[in-house]
């Protein structure tokens, strides 16, 4: 009886190190980017300077994955303070009462190996909607870049006005290039 209750303290203490490990990445940020573009009468895209990513998996299979990014809207970047100004306002990001668009994925789903369709909870301005970006993603030793790349209508966001003498689409496009280093565990199988 001692003998059984000792194994099933050290059971619990000390876990058998041959137990599966699960991949942990980090997003590496200077490698990275978010950007988007509207066709426009003039110009319309950007980038968005500050964000964060979280990407975990609970296992080696590809369809565990979770994504998270939170991005700040007030960190667009146009090239033009005007557009700028314009996108921080009420009648876009409305960064004043919304300071954070973000992207929670509820799914992985592989389409191939290379490609990985990412389904998850959009926000911007408020308004949560579901959307799906489609990666493409490229292997490197110890990690790689998934390139993700969306598209939703602005006016679904309430984002319904326009900035004087410049058309504006209702398609924004989005894109996220993230570039990934494993720090630990094997990697994520993709089939």
């Amino acid at each position: 009886m001692r003998l059984t209750i000792l194994l099933l303290l050290a059971a619990t203490f000390f876990p058998l190190t041959g137990s599966a490990q699960v991949p942990v990445f980090e997003i590496d940020k200077s490698a990275s980017k978010i950007t988007f573009y509207v066709k426009a009468s003039v110009e319309l895209k950007g980038v968005f300077d500050q964000w964060d990513a979280s990407l975990v998996f609970a296992s080696t299979d590809v369809k565990t994955g979770k994504l998270n990014v939170k991005i700040s809207a007030a960190s667009v970047d146009t090239g033009s303070g005007m557009k700028d100004g314009k996108l921080k306002g009420g009648d876009f990001f409305d960064v004043k009462n919304n300071p954070y668009i973000t992207f929670e994925s509820t799914k992985f789903v592989p389409v191939n190996p290379n490609t990985v369709q990412v389904e998850g909870n959009f926000t911007i301005r408020g308004v949560t909607k579901p959307q799906t970006m489609t990666f493409t993603v490229e292997r490197q030793a110890g990690g790689g870049t998934a390139q993700g790349k969306m598209a939703f209508n602005r006016k679904d966001f309430d984002m319904n006005k326009g900035i004087p003498f410049i058309k504006i689409a209702d398609l924004v496009e989005v894109e996220a290039v993230l570039h990934a280093r494993r720090t630990s565990g094997p990697p994520v199988v993709v089939e």
